[in-house]
């Protein structure tokens, strides 16, 4: 009897619990699904169209989202400005940017070629015979015009034509500024506006020598000019603008910085490039690099590539250049450049140190030739010229368009380094003369009986006769003339070659092997050795050195 109460009893206690339990994890439930029912209604009460509810001050979460809304707003915002900045330089400049096609001569080989058809291998646009032509060479970029035949292209003339190019207007009257390269040749030049109409240039002048062209239309009414800047303000970093008409393709810009200046290529006489990774392509040459103010500071020129297309590395003339050379074509027909007569290098750390100054402190004088400006101002050879006219100089490039620019028969004070004193000379600048180019290079070894030999330096020498400056195409009657660089050698590091005459040897001037022998001697080679060497291609100082032991 107590046992089967004790049973019930347990079984009852038992029970007892688990509906206990049946009922919390109902509750439970309940509860979960109240949770979740209410957050589901919230979600779906919140429509995409609805304003949103504002943020609590006590929830911490929701305070980190609006801050982070706020932060992304404002990057919107700056993303915005930045865009209006360029769209609205992007208008000033456009109406100012013309398209420039240049038609070959009747009578001209491409004139008289016939039209490519689809499979011919003729470059697309007129490309052939300009700077960017190579560009089609690469297989890749060919083959791509090659699978779109009937890609559509600006409505411009097609017999005959063989480059196209950009411009920039530069005076209401119709006055354009361009390359030299994309009107070159002596065929019918065309100048497209933007807003359509064709006119053919007149009164085209061209300097090669920077690559810079003006040209004029008429009957076109007045035009809109493009406000030219000021290119010596621009520095490494700021926003440009490129305009032109890529591929035929017009009112084109893109975006990017200056990159560099005072770039040199060696595709011009004359070269001060600015760098910019704004994209310029094929039919960019003669457009505008603008900068944020609509203000012209360049003209888009080349580009620097592997492949054959764009790469990021663009480079256009100085405006401040631009101007100078195309004010003197309009007012003169050429340009009248000025010039001192001396052959110049930059100062390199190697030379800095035999002359004891720092590196890049002016341009060094390896030659002043006779009856030269330089000549009857007093300069020598050696002298290192700081300053020109007060203006401050550290590269060949610099001195030279500094000199070139300065008032044709007025003097102007030249500031120079000589055996460690500054001193300041007057020169009287005249007209570069046409035929001051100098010789190409000699293609022959001096052919002497007897040589010397200096090993450590690297080379053989022999005494310099006139028969052998003759047959070297030096001009000079003082030196030992170099037979042969052994491979490897601190003479060969340092650019020496067979066909070279050494005029000096640590500042001692030579006459004879002898003398270099002598100009040596005292001297380690470890504390380098300064020659002054000269070929056909002018004079340099070059400084052979080994490292220490």
């Amino acid at each position: 009897m107590t046992k089967k109460c004790l049973g019930f009893r347990t079984r009852t206690w038992v029970a007892g619990i688990g509906l206990l339990v049946v009922l919390s994890t109902l509750a439970a439930a309940g509860t979960a699904l109240s949770y979740f029912g209410s957050k589901d209604n919230a979600i779906r009460g919140a429509a995409w169209y609805a304003e949103a509810t504002p943020p609590s001050a006590s929830n911490a979460a929701t305070s980190h989202a609006g801050a982070a809304t706020e932060a992304a707003g404002s990057a919107t915002g700056a993303a915005k400005a930045m865009s209006k900045a360029f769209h609205e330089a992007a208008m000033k400049v456009l109406p100012s940017v013309v398209m420039i096609t240049n038609i070959p001569a009747a009578g001209s080989s491409e004139h008289q070629q016939p039209p490519a058809d689809r499979n011919s291998e003729e470059m697309p646009f007129g490309f052939k015979g300009t700077p960017f032509g190579d560009l089609f060479k690469n297989p890749e970029f060919h083959q791509f015009f090659k699978q779109f035949p009937s890609m559509p292209m600006p409505d411009m003339p097609r017999h005959g034509m063989t480059a196209t190019g950009s411009g920039v207007i530069v005076d209401p009257s119709g006055v354009v500024l361009t390359n030299n390269h994309v009107v070159a040749g002596g065929g019918q030049v065309m100048v497209r506006l933007l807003d359509g109409r064709e006119f053919k240039a007149v009164d085209i002048k061209t300097d090669p020598e920077t690559d810079l062209a003006v040209l004029r239309i008429e009957g076109a009414g007045p035009l809109t000019a493009a406000r030219l800047g000021d290119s010596n303000k621009l520095d490494v970093g700021d926003w440009v603008l490129a305009l032109g008409q890529p591929f035929g393709l017009e009112g084109t810009v893109t975006a990017g910085i200056v990159s560099a200046k005072g770039r040199g290529l060696g595709i011009t006489d004359r070269e001060n490039f600015i760098q910019t990774d704004a994209a310029i392509n094929p039919g960019n040459s003669g457009g505008p690099l603008v900068n944020l103010d609509g203000e012209v500071v360049g003209i888009n020129t080349a580009i620097s590539t592997s492949s054959g297309g764009y790469q990021g590395v663009g480079f256009a003339i100085p405006v401040d250049l631009a101007k100078w050379v195309g004010g003197q074509l309009v007012e003169n027909g050429k340009v009248h450049r000025a010039f001192l007569g001396v052959v110049i290098q930059p100062v390199t750390q190697p030379l800095a140190r035999q002359f004891k100054v720092n590196v890049h402190q002016g341009v060094l004088v390896t030659e002043v030739r006779p009856d030269t400006p330089a000549a009857k101002a007093g300069l020598k050879t050696g002298d290192i010229i700081l300053q020109f006219a007060g203006q401050p100089v550290s590269n060949p490039r610099e001195l030279q368009g500094i000199v070139e620019r300065a008032k044709i028969g007025g003097a102007q004070p030249l500031l120079v380094l000589r055996d460690g004193r500054q001193m300041t000379l007057n020169v009287t600048c005249r007209e570069l003369p046409a035929d001051l180019a100098m010789a190409g290079p000699a293609s022959h070894r001096p052919a002497g009986a007897e040589t010397s030999h200096f090993d450590k330096l690297g080379i053989q020498v022999e005494n310099l006769t006139p028969e052998i400056a003759e047959q070297l195409g030096v001009k000079i009657d003082h030196g030992v003339a170099i037979t042969d660089v052994r491979s490897g050698s601190p003479a060969e590091l340092a650019g020496l070659a067979a066909g070279m005459v050494i005029t000096e040897a640590n500042h001692q001037p030579l006459r004879t092997v002898e003398d270099l022998r002598k100009a040596l001697e005292g001297r380690p080679l470890d504390k380098g050795v300064l020659l002054l060497v000269r070929s056909s291609e002018g004079s340099r100082f070059v400084v052979l050195q080994t490292e220490s032991k």
